[in-house]
């Protein structure tokens, strides 16, 4: 019978994971059960993904609010530090906020605005066009804020942030001053000292403020990137990445995970003689049209990852074959010509016309947001995904 059906995601049940617990053998043993009792085989190519959440738990990478604050404060100096870009969120920033503000006397919070780096907006465009103000170039403190804005309050969570930061900061003891600017050398002008809190632009941050003349300059990643008092860490993205565990600790990033995606690989290759790919994902790379939110708040999408996963897709555009090339066929004659077409693409399709409008973007991204979709981020209870057919076309 001719092949119906090509990509299939499926969410894995799998135990809940504590600190400690031999990630890989729970993961192939959930997939092989999983098989089992569906009634599916692996093939060669198929993907497991683990989303980084039970990797980080697993590695009991985690982390109390006091050592952010320690950690902070020897690194910044303990008096006004300038925290700036945050992005507005109660489970991925608020935990890191209070941690900071344990770690300095006053907090100068910086604000973009009409909204943050990932699109949770302050006030819309709007109303930024009926007050006459330039985002780019206007730096407004708190009372010209209210007074053109007054109260806004996020659709989605029901939280006014502007108050809701401050009065976190406020609690744990320290002094607080909000402005909004989208420039960062603007917090030069309260202090020299900055703690950067964005993500995919943090490095253009840094390298202007140093430029500007800022005395001490770290980002988000900078903080917790070796244990303080015997803390989790992150070598590499520090608190990038984190979520809010307890009132009074974070899990932060999974640290380095090659290891994990390859012992998984290799179990699945001894338990069933097929060649699969592992990945660790954070969240997809997509963007909410009606919201506005770019849901990558993690560093990156893909932890780690099997060396079969780099690269991009190398794929014809079906549609635009039917439209030209073979425009004056149809039936079966434009399936066997589009067949053959596809079985002697060039492996590298890059600039080619039959590949316009093709996705230009990273396998790990696509597959990654594929995987966090499938997964959910509530209680599903599927932190394992398996993707079937990924890598087929239309003759496989």
């Amino acid at each position: 019978m001719e092949r119906k059906v090509g990509t299939i995601s499926r969410g894995i049940r799998c135990p809940i994971i504590r600190e400690g617990d031999q990630l890989a053998d729970i993961i192939v043993e959930s997939v092989l059960e999983a098989a089992e009792s569906e009634g599916f085989e692996l093939r060669d190519r198929d993907v497991i993904a683990a989303t980084e959440s039970i990797v980080a738990r697993a590695q009991g990478n985690y982390a109390f609010v006091d050592d952010i604050g320690a950690d902070v404060k020897a690194k910044l100096g303990g008096e006004t530090i300038g925290v700036i870009f945050p992005i507005l969120s109660r489970n991925r920033f608020s935990i890191c906020l209070k941690g900071m503000a344990r770690g300095a006397k006053k907090i100068v919070l910086m604000l973009s605005y009409p909204s943050d780096e990932v699109g949770n907006e302050l006030v819309s465009l709007d109303k930024l066009d009926e007050a006459g103000i330039n985002p780019y170039s206007d730096v407004l403190d708190l009372k010209r804020y209210r007074e053109l804005f007054g109260e806004n309050i996020h659709p989605f969570t029901g939280v006014d942030y502007v108050a809701y930061y401050s009065e976190l900061i406020e609690k744990e003891g320290a002094e607080v001053e909000v402005i909004f600017a989208n420039d960062p050398r603007a917090i030069l002008d309260y202090t020299k000292n900055v703690l950067t809190c964005d993500i995919h632009t943090r490095e253009r941050t840094k390298r202007l403020l140093k430029a500007a003349g800022a005395e001490v300059v770290v980002g988000m990643d900078d903080i917790l990137t070796s244990p303080v008092n015997g803390s989790g860490c992150n070598e590499k993205f520090g608190l990038l990445g984190s979520n809010k565990s307890t009132e009074e600790s974070i899990k932060l990033f999974p640290r380095d995970c090659t290891d994990l995606v390859l012992d998984v690989q290799k179990q699945i290759l001894d338990k069933t003689g097929k060649h699969v790919e592992v990945m660790v994902y954070g969240d997809g790379a997509f963007k909410d049209p009606v919201g506005k939110i770019w849901e990558l708040a993690d560093p990156c999408v893909s932890v780690a990852n099997t060396e079969g996963l780099e690269g991009t897709p190398n794929e014809l555009k079906l549609k635009y074959l039917a439209d030209n090339d073979f425009k004056e066929l149809s039936g079966e004659a434009l399936k066997e010509a589009i067949s053959k077409r596809i079985e002697e693409k060039n492996g590298d399709l890059v600039g080619k016309m039959e590949a316009q409008g093709t996705t230009p973007r990273r396998l790990t991204d696509l597959i990654g947001s594929l995987c966090d979709l499938t997964s959910g981020s509530g209680d599903k209870g599927t932190p394992v995904i398996l993707i079937q057919g990924y890598f087929d076309n239309y003759v496989s």
